[in-house]
């Protein structure tokens, strides 16, 4: 079995908490930059696990780029091409989900790593903070708040449960 990828976002915001000038390494997995622009995987596994995924998502509603829209399973996604780094949307968030830091990286690409690469791997889990990013053998397990991302890459976080995604 292929070892994963487990980013432990409740470590991570635990840590960010504590330092708040914090700058976070940051990771992709793709083939090649997407048609939405490069997504962090953190990016991606916070709008898929810890957005709340408002109805009438005032972050989309606030964006002055139109850079933000939901994807057909009602996760939103920045379209980080169009987006200008204006913050409207982390003003906006009522549960603080969109994060000023995910702006700190649109421009700097010294900060990203391709997990494709194994040394880039190596080289990102050295470079954030102890205990956030450990590479395992495990599996998705809901009941350990462990969930899926991709194929390499799984997120520890607390999911926000509604009677419309039980």
């Amino acid at each position: 079995m292929a070892q994963k990828i487990l980013i432990d976002m409740i470590k991570l915001r635990a840590v960010m908490a504590e330092k708040s000038a914090l700058t976070l390494p940051e990771a992709y997995f793709y083939q090649s930059v997407n048609q939405n622009g490069l997504k962090t995987i953190r990016e991606l596994a916070t709008f898929r696990f810890t957005c709340r995924k408002c109805e009438d998502a005032p972050c989309i509603a606030v964006c002055p780029a139109d850079a933000l829209e939901k994807d057909k399973d009602g996760v939103v996604e920045r379209h980080t091409n169009l987006c200008v780094s204006c913050k409207s949307c982390v003003t906006i968030c009522p549960f603080g989900t969109m994060m000023t830091d995910f702006f700190k990286h649109h421009r700097n690409r010294d900060l990203f790593y391709d997990l494709k690469e194994t040394k880039e791997l190596e080289r990102f889990i050295a470079a954030c903070p102890e205990g956030t990013v450990t590479l395992t053998d495990e599996n998705e397990s809901p009941e350990k708040n462990i969930y899926s991302l991709n194929e390499k890459v799984l997120v520890r976080e607390y999911l926000y449960i509604t009677e419309k995604n039980k």
